[in-house]
């Protein structure tokens, strides 16, 4: 069949011919999707080098083009975490959304990791081919005690598997084998095929927390959680909130609880009229939860009006975009998010605005920061031991205003959020916009936040960078002749 289209392609006028060829690639895509086993097993190659993944969703008549788009290779804000920093052996492990020579819309699952020794990064592992164009299927990365590097490959819904994978050595990235895992349902194991937006922490001694998404079991999107000392067996799931259509959420732990910060989508509109900020978090692996001031919750929450609301953004006719979660010394909660007037791209929907809302212990203190041209700029938050609260962000307009991305920017605030002042624009006189800044855990100042670029409104290569504390930027080599090379340093225009 794939072919007999094809055919017809060389049969017909020039425009013809380019509709045809895009419905070929579109029916070539459904069948490479449809045709995915779930037994398929780690790739274990390696790339020549490091390109990221340009994706786009929902198309809008005015032109910015879409909601949303880019080089998306550290997509979404509820995919956690991208990176991990191990002291032992003096390395940042990360992973992201790559992509083929040939075409820069196919999701590969990719490895690597900087050498704080040498300066240097090896060639990527080209982990597992996602037989999808979705950067919702991005990977998250996390390390456990002993060394070993973790990939849980995540689906966008349940139209496609999810996998887990683990290296088969401490420390190294070149070869990882398939994880069986299984959870607990109704007093028996079964397999976990499929989970959406994972968000994974480890911790030490303890095991793996997990907050993810599953379609229509409750709500459209109803926000989980799972738990499992060794990565291979885990605890029955339990449903956290399940209000009107669902939620998207950003978690975080301390050594002493696991928290997460969540929206919800209102039964008229659903996932386009966010709004709403909730709180929770858990002392005790899942056994109980409670609200910020101490208040016993029975999971899942389903009224709007609850114990875990922190602000009712909905009756301000304000929508909420989540970007990141930390804990200040105390561990008191501080969540990053972005308020607008509505989902679609451009000005009508200004002004899009940073705001923190850090728990004082008696109330919610809430701030504004500043503001950005699109809802899905996306940055990360630091909460450092000298009390300096950090966030690399791209906040100041790129050369695709009003797509998402820009120019990448460190702020910085010295009292406990209050106040902010721009430290450093660290890019500039950009081709195309920088997107998705994410936090490595344990950050060494050598390697902070890692991300990619991508022209906003057509599909563009994408390359991957990382920046320092200081805010030095470096790109990952896009083409490698050797096996191991030195990250390129980005200038500032001088001008």
């Amino acid at each position: 069949m794939l072919l007999l289209v094809y055919k017809k392609t060389m049969r017909t006028s020039l425009l013809t011919n380019l509709k045809l060829c895009a419905i070929f690639h579109a029916v070539f895509l459904v069948y490479s999707f449809n045709s995915f086993s779930e037994d398929a097993v780690a790739i274990n190659a390696k790339a020549d080098g490091y390109r990221g993944i340009w994706y786009m969703n929902q198309p809008l008549d005015n032109v910015y083009k879409y909601k949303y788009s880019g080089g998306l290779g550290t997509y979404c804000a509820k995919h956690r975490p991208f990176a991990v920093y191990c002291d032992k052996v003096e390395k940042t492990f990360f992973c992201y959304g790559g992509t083929t020579k040939e075409n820069n819309r196919r999701l590969l699952h990719m490895v690597s990791y900087y050498d704080h020794e040498k300066n240097m990064v090896p060639r990527p592992t080209v982990l597992l081919d996602k037989k999808t164009g979705d950067a919702h299927d991005n990977p998250v990365i996390s390390m456990d005690d002993k060394g070993f590097i973790w990939i849980f490959s995540t689906s966008h819904g349940t139209s496609r598997p999810s996998f887990i994978h683990r290296s088969t050595q401490p420390y190294k990235i070149d070869e990882f084998e398939r994880i069986h895992a299984t959870r607990i349902e109704d007093g028996r194991r079964v397999s976990i095929t499929n989970f959406s937006y994972l968000q994974v922490w480890h911790q030490p001694k303890r095991g793996f927390v997990c907050f993810f998404t599953k379609y229509g079991w409750g709500s459209d999107r109803t926000i989980c959680f799972m738990t499992s000392r060794n990565g291979v067996e885990w605890s029955a799931w339990q449903q956290l909130a399940a209000i009107a259509r669902g939620h998207y959420q950003i978690s975080g732990v301390t050594k002493d609880k696991a928290a997460t910060a969540f929206n919800y989508h209102p039964k008229q509109g659903g996932l386009n009229y966010r709004s709403n900020l909730y709180y929770i978090e858990t002392p005790d692996f899942g056994n109980s939860w409670h609200s910020v001031d101490g208040r016993i919750l029975c999971p899942p929450l389903t009224n709007t009006v609850n114990a875990a609301l922190v602000k009712d953004y909905e009756s301000e006719g304000l929508k909420v975009y989540l970007k990141d979660i930390r804990f200040d010394s105390r561990g008191r909660p501080v969540i990053l998010y972005i308020t607008s007037k509505g989902y679609k791209a451009g000005p009508e929907n200004d002004p899009r605005t940073w705001t923190i809302a850090h728990w004082d212990g008696e109330t919610w203190d809430i701030c504004p920061i500043t503001t950005s041209d699109n809802n899905y700029d996306m940055g990360s938050l630091f909460v450092e031991s000298d009390g300096t609260w950090r966030i690399i962000a791209p906040t100041e307009s790129g050369p695709q205003p009003y797509n998402p991305g820009g120019e990448m920017v460190v702020w910085i605030s010295k009292d406990q959020g209050d106040t902010w002042k721009l430290f450093k624009q660290i890019t500039d006189s950009s081709r195309r916009n920088h997107t998705y800044a994410r936090a490595a855990i344990n950050a060494h100042p050598d390697f902070y936040a890692i991300w990619a670029d991508g022209h906003g409104r057509r599909p563009s290569e994408s390359n991957l960078y990382f920046c320092n504390r200081a805010g030095d930027v470096f790109m990952l080599p896009r083409r490698m002749s050797r096996v191991y090379e030195n990250p390129e340093v980005v200038e500032l225009n001088a001008d």
